[in-house]
């Protein structure tokens, strides 16, 4: 990748972000830069996973009751400790951790920002090369800052975000964030490990033709969903219009797709996942931040997905997502009827 230097790095983007905003604190563009740090640090080992003892599964299962693979732990544990070393961040939530961690150190309690993170997604892909990243949500914290972090505070709720983001490691390594303002991606150029804004001001498509599901599933989802599929295929053979089939079965690398050229993405619940199979604070919130800064839209098939309340770290949910026109096609199929596609995004300073 060539580097003019009219293309700004992550730290120019930053910094002209924050002269652009009355009163910004800075706090919340340090806390993006630490992420996008502890990034670098997971696309290096990711990227010669072959050649060290990180491929593989550690012998543990984590709280989702899924094998724990070594470069999952390797991932997580360079998270936690970019965070902790920083001044942004009062506490963390970590798919592969039962219970939080509070930083309580002086600096760390001044922050009024709460990480949830999936610092591995798609790992059982790992062993095979595919495409797989990094998601977080940045939430406020709801005590008074200038004390450690209490149970309250990590009661993550949509309405609380203020920014949301992921890393794909694939082809080349991107890092993706959303504020209430716009979502921007950057690339990094692996020579100086610098990561370049490439993608600004990211727009969803309104339409699509990518529909991303596991089609094996078919008959373990509800009649809706099933008639909404069904309709898809219809389509497709009276040439109506032409819809392509994408399922990575990698979070990440499905839904960075379905952002960029437009499409969506359905996760239904199943019979063995009556609750659906996502992780609300760290996947689907986060996800539906982004889609919706950048004019897309997330449900659960019966509310907007930033508008599900909290009940605890590890809830799962059912997750659709996608482009505006294609979710509003998906729910002239689900039942009830009702009107969860609104587009709504917390206001903070950053």
């Amino acid at each position: 990748m060539s580097n003019p230097r009219n293309v700004l790095t992550l730290d120019e983007f930053r910094v002209s972000e924050i002269r652009s905003v009355p009163n910004a604190t800075g706090e919340l563009s340090n806390l993006l830069r630490d992420i996008a740090l502890a990034a670098k640090h997971i696309n290096l080992e990711v990227n010669k996973a072959g050649l060290v003892d990180i491929l593989g599964d550690t012998g543990t299962i984590n709280i989702q009751g899924e094998q724990v693979k070594k470069l999952d732990l390797y991932a997580n544990d360079q998270m936690v400790a970019v965070l902790k070393r920083g001044i942004s961040c009062a506490g963390i939530v970590s798919e592969e951790l039962e219970d939080v961690i509070i930083f309580d150190d002086e600096m760390s309690c001044k922050s009024k920002y709460i990480v949830a993170v999936d610092p591995l997604d798609g790992s059982s892909n790992i062993d095979n090369c595919i495409s797989i990243g990094t998601i977080f949500g940045i939430y406020l914290r709801k005590t008074k800052p200038g004390q450690p972090c209490t149970e309250e505070d990590f009661r993550l709720e949509g309405r609380n975000m203020v920014s949301a983001g992921y890393v794909i490691y694939g082809s080349s390594t991107m890092f993706v964030f959303a504020t209430t303002r716009s979502v921007n991606g950057f690339t990094l150029d692996p020579s100086i490990g610098e990561f370049y804004l490439s993608h600004p001001n990211i727009q969803c498509p309104a339409k699509g033709s990518i529909y991303s599901i596991n089609q094996g599933n078919y008959y373990h989802y509800a009649p809706e969903i099933q008639h909404y599929l069904d309709h898809i295929l219809r389509k497709n053979q009276e040439k109506e219009s032409t819809y392509t089939q994408r399922h990575v079965a990698s979070m990440v690398a499905d839904l960075h797709r379905n952002l960029i050229k437009g499409g969506i993405f359905l996760n239904p619940a199943t019979n063995a996942f009556p609750k659906g199979k996502l992780r609300l604070s760290y996947e689907c919130n986060p996800w539906a931040f982004i889609f919706e800064v950048a004019g897309g839209a997330a449900t659960n098939g019966e509310q907007r997905i930033l508008d599900i309340p909290f009940k605890d770290l590890h809830q799962r949910t059912p997750l659709f997502i996608g482009s505006k026109g294609m979710m509003e096609e998906l729910q002239s199929f689900m039942q009830p009827a009702n009107t969860m596609l609104g587009v709504e995004t917390a206001n903070a300073k950053i």
